[in-house]
């Protein structure tokens, strides 16, 4: 039986699967992959010696769903019906409801799989992820921790209610596709003002990351990193000036809670 079962075998699994083998508690031969595609079994066998290959799902301890919304429960009765004890989705917008009773379904009456819900983003690629979980009627403190030992590999793990899952996807589930937006936004404004496009890549790249490492390292608030940077009366002032009178900081919110309400449309 496997420890560790992932269904899909795409970016986010592969993010997941490299963050674990970073660590000591686990090896390639602990985990197999379910992944239709030969091409890519072939693409992770090599990145990955010993690890465990297949098109169809085996009994396993726990198991990641890492495929599309769309075919997530169909996918999820399959692995449950073989056996599984625990479950991990990281498939956005699919409710614990849903998970739940398609374990219930495909478990029969005896069934005690537990479910957690995910939502990751794409910094998880990197190791830098931020995720956060919550954990279905079967599910406890246990299984939390297990969800949070996985995700933890990847980056930082908040336990939230399910209540808040929309919430957290429209600020961090979808925040990295605004940062990127940022970014471009940043490049083009270097290069209209003179600057050659891949230095003011590189320069627009080390200021995101920089300020970044910034907040989550240092003990002020965002607020105030933001006052240490603004001198009186100079540039930095003069920019912010800009930004707020054509109301940047109110289109982010608008844009979070927008992304929120379709999370919660999807669901």
């Amino acid at each position: 039986m496997s420890k560790l079962q992932f269904i899909g075998g795409g970016r986010m699994a592969e993010a997941l699967l490299a963050g674990l083998l970073g660590t000591e508690e686990w090896a390639a031969t602990d985990i197999r992959v379910v992944e239709l595609s030969e091409s890519r079994r072939s693409e992770l066998a090599g990145r990955y010696p010993g690890l465990d290959l297949g098109d169809t799902p085996v009994e396993c301890d726990g198991l990641v769903l890492a495929t599309k919304p769309d075919v997530v429960l169909a996918v999820l009765a399959r692995a449950v019906a073989v056996g599984a004890r625990r479950v991990l989705s990281v498939a956005a917008g699919i409710s614990l409801d849903s998970l739940e009773s398609t374990v219930a379904q495909a478990g029969g009456p005896q069934c005690e799989t537990s479910v957690v819900r995910a939502m990751p983003n794409t910094p998880a690629l990197v190791g830098q992820g931020a995720t956060a979980i919550c954990v279905g009627a079967r599910g406890g403190a246990d299984d939390l921790r297990w969800a949070e030992e996985l995700l933890g590999a990847v980056g930082l793990v908040e336990v939230v209610p399910e209540t808040l899952m929309d919430a957290v996807t429209g600020l961090s589930g979808s925040g990295p596709a605004y940062i990127f937006l940022v970014a471009e936004a940043l490049i083009e404004a270097g290069v209209s003002n003179g600057l050659p496009r891949d230095m003011a890549e590189r320069l627009a790249g080390q200021t995101l990351l920089g300020a970044s490492t910034l907040l989550v390292q240092s003990e002020q608030s965002a607020e105030e990193l933001r006052v240490m940077v603004t001198s009186p009366g100079g540039t930095t002032e003069r920019a912010l000036a800009v930004l707020n009178e054509r109301e940047v900081p109110s289109a982010f919110v608008a844009a979070v809670s927008e992304a929120a309400r379709r999370s919660a449309e999807m669901g």
